[in-house]
């Protein structure tokens, strides 16, 4: 399974959706901007996606929702440890109220994963984000599983939210 993305003005993504009405494809706004996210066995339906291979996941991605994306860069040698550790994490918040996806995402021609989290409403995504739970809080140091501290990401990461047309962010 593949996930695409990309960005543009509100008016050109839902262009581009109503145009493939056939393929499962979220419109999401957040950060002054839109974004369509096409979740597919098959190819593009976008000129020019930012492509990423799931390698975990969890639930179903659907509307309405709020959604959470961790950018993290990992270095070559950190990516099976980083895998390893965030590959069940849908299974770890299936509990969480207004939890409903998950999904890790590889990419595939740069070096930037991304952690997409999908809740019913932003207010209970910030509980569990702030909770002493959360792996994902603390981005400036990455733990294994002993928990000694592992140097493996190549920028800082940060996190983009995003809603669709009917949630609030």
């Amino acid at each position: 399974m593949n996930i695409y993305m990309t960005t543009g003005t509100l008016g050109f993504m839902e262009k581009i959706r109503d145009q493939h009405t056939d393929e499962p494809i979220l419109l999401m706004n957040g950060g002054g901007s839109t974004l369509l996210l096409h979740e597919t066995n098959g190819k593009s339906v976008f000129q020019t996606p930012r492509k990423f291979e799931v390698v975990g996941s969890y639930g179903n991605l659907s509307e309405p929702g709020f959604f959470a994306m961790d950018n993290v860069a990992v270095t070559d040698e950190g990516k099976p440890i980083f895998e390893h550790q965030y590959k069940q994490l849908g299974e770890k918040l299936q509990n969480m109220p207004g939890f409903v996806a998950f999904r890790l995402l590889r990419p595939i021609g740069s070096d930037t994963y991304t952690l997409l989290t999908q809740w019913t409403e932003r207010r209970l995504y910030e509980i569990w984000y702030n909770s002493p739970g959360n792996q994902l809080s603390d981005k400036t140091v990455f733990k294994d599983a002993g928990g000694a501290s592992q140097h493996i990401f190549t920028s800082a990461p940060y996190t983009t939210h995003y809603k669709t047309p009917t949630e609030e962010v």
